[in-house]
């Protein structure tokens, strides 16, 4: 197993990066027709998200916001490029360390995919092929690089032809007959033959690196070839076309309850503030998924158990024959910062869950929805909040289309007033009744509150923070939200000065959030700190009070500085 052959630093980290490629690829293409959850990379994501503390998920949401997960997986590439050149370069010492590197890939990445919610036995095929793979590209790689060159090889540098060299030492002639051996050409003064002092010839594969280069490079160009062939074939055999296919072919019901027209005056149209209507495509993405599920609609049901009297099974077709409601909410999530993006408003189409818990029969002394989506995270939902009256949905659009794979397609929970984190739980595949004290949900094992209702927000959109604006006139404008209770007032106030009302946008109902501006602000020369608050239609005015995201959401009044010049 151990090779005299000394291989070139860099060869063997390029072998050992090629070797990782084809076990990813290879991998990647037995995951497909299994799930993505199969992939081991993904599998190692999902693990290290959960395994996280949360001080660090809610550092990770800040720092790098919706590509926060882009940013984990390109961390988690560059870790296994590291441990890959490791493995080569270990490998072109003794073949045998390199494969245990490879069997110690193997195991991390078999534990991960088991620790999946759902997880079979067949869902460590993948790793195991890609393992496999690579133990294999690992040895054609070596053998193909290594120059083969018995110990008794002469040197090129004392070939030449027929002709044989001679080394001069002192007064003796030396002359080469074979590698190693010298013998006199001609004798001493006395006659007498001197003893054998010439250096000896360096013997090929020792001391000299034996590196076929040109083996080399058809092997990478192999390698990178079986990678890439086989990472392709491997997102091409997966789901994610299907799906796609399937969304767009889904035929949405008209509403048996259609929601009103969005009032003329909700949307002031200002050039730079948040439109009224949040499009699908910039809507806000915070979830765990690192890879988004690709849930086939054919086979997607809703299991809704626990304490009921009878439970339910439903498949999309069955909830939409159900009454459909449409509904105007405006989405919040609890890692939002003060004045933070993680706030989106969209029209919802969806069946009413409340009227799915009662054909149920939720029975006495449940307090708590335990849902869980099609990659297993939980959300734990006040049931009080869900049958109060307010439009909580089991949603299967968004403005008008089926709802986008990376918001919850086939189905997704929306309810009014409360924090994603406990309510808005997408690609839902089960809901349990249950209780607080018996049930804990994903983020709630993590320190965050059972509960969390939205709390009063205000954010200034105009002029940006940093901004050079020009004296004179000059708009302040931004939005407000207080799901479920309303937003009555907004008020702006500059360098500490008096608080003076905004004008506010029309709002079709509580559950939205609403504009707001102030449009007769002389600006003068200098710098000028702009504050915004607001206050719900209970009176309650936003509080001052500085407070981080955890564990129920952030507090505290947006301000935006700004130099007029």
């Amino acid at each position: 197993m151990r090779s005299d052959n000394r291989l070139p630093g860099w060869a063997a980290a390029l072998i050992g990066l090629v070797t990782g490629a084809v076990a990813v690829g290879v991998s990647l293409l037995a995951a497909g027709p299994v799930k993505a959850s199969a992939f081991p990379v993904v599998a190692v994501g999902d693990a290290a998200v959960d395994l996280a503390p949360a001080g660090l998920k809610d550092f990770a949401i800040r720092t790098f916001g919706e590509n926060d997960k882009p940013v984990l997986l390109a961390g988690i590439f560059a870790v296994m490029a590291v441990l890959a050149v490791a493995v080569g370069v270990f490998a072109a010492r003794d073949l045998r360390y390199g494969l245990a590197g490879l069997a110690a890939f193997g195991a991390v990445g078999v534990a991960a995919v088991l620790t999946r919610p759902g997880a079979g036995p067949a869902d460590v095929i993948p790793t195991v092929a890609g393992v496999a793979a690579g133990a294999i590209a690992l040895r054609v790689l070596l053998r193909r690089a290594s120059a083969a060159r018995p110990d008794d090889a002469r040197p090129e540098e004392i070939r030449s032809g027929d002709a044989r060299p001679e080394i001069r030492s002192g007064d003796v002639r030396l002359e080469k007959t074979r590698p190693g051996d010298v013998r006199p050409a001609e004798t001493g003064p006395d006659g007498a033959r001197p003893e054998e002092t010439g250096p000896p010839v360096m013997r090929a594969g020792r001391d000299r690196y034996a590196l076929n280069r040109r083996g080399l490079l058809t092997g990478v160009l192999g390698g990178a070839a079986v990678a890439g062939v086989s990472g392709l074939a491997g997102r091409a055999l997966s789901s994610r076309s299907e799906v796609s296919a399937a969304r767009a072919g889904l035929v949405l019901p008209r509403p048996a309850v259609p929601a009103e027209p969005i009032p003329a005056g909700a949307d002031l149209r200002i050039r730079g503030l948040t439109p009224f209507v949040t499009p699908s495509r910039d809507f806000y993405r915070v979830d765990t998924a690192i890879v988004v599920p690709q849930v086939d609609p054919r086979d997607w049901t809703l299991r809704i158990g626990g304490m009921v009297d009878r439970p339910v099974e439903l498949t999309l077709a069955d909830l939409l024959k159900r009454p459909l409601v449409e509904a105007d909410v405006t989405l919040c999530c609890v890692s939002n910062p003060v004045g933070g993006p993680y706030a989106g408003n969209a029209r919802w189409l969806g069946a009413r869950l409340a009227d799915v818990l009662r054909d149920a029969g939720v029975r006495s002394g449940a307090d708590m929805l335990l849902s869980t989506s099609a990659d297993g995270w939980t959300c734990g939902t006040p049931l009080d909040v869900v049958l109060d009256g307010r439009e909580a949905l089991l949603a299967v659009a968004m403005n008008g289309e089926a709802l986008p794979v990376d918001h919850g397609f086939p189905v997704r929970q929306v309810v009014p007033g409360l924090y994603g984190y406990v309510s808005a739980t997408k690609w839902v595949t089960e809901i349990k009744v249950t209780r607080f004290d018996r049930d804990t949900a994903y983020w709630t094992t993590r320190g965050w509150a059972e509960k969390g209702p939205v709390k009063t927000q205000s954010r200034i959109d105009l002029p940006r923070d940093g901004a050079r604006v020009p004296p004179g006139r000059t708009v302040i404008a931004g939005v407000a939200w207080a799901q479920h209770r309303g937003v009555d007032a907004v008020e702006v106030r500059i360098d500490g000065g008096p608080w003076r009302r905004a004008r506010l946008a029309e709002a079709p109902t509580a559950d939205t959030w609403r504009q707001w501006v102030v449009d007769d602000w002389d600006a003068v020369r200098g710098r000028h700190t702009i504050e915004v608050r607001a206050t719900d239609a209970t009176g309650r005015p936003q509080t001052a009070r500085r407070a981080p995201v955890t564990p129920d959401g952030a507090t505290g009044l947006h301000t935006v500085t700004v130099t007029v010049a």
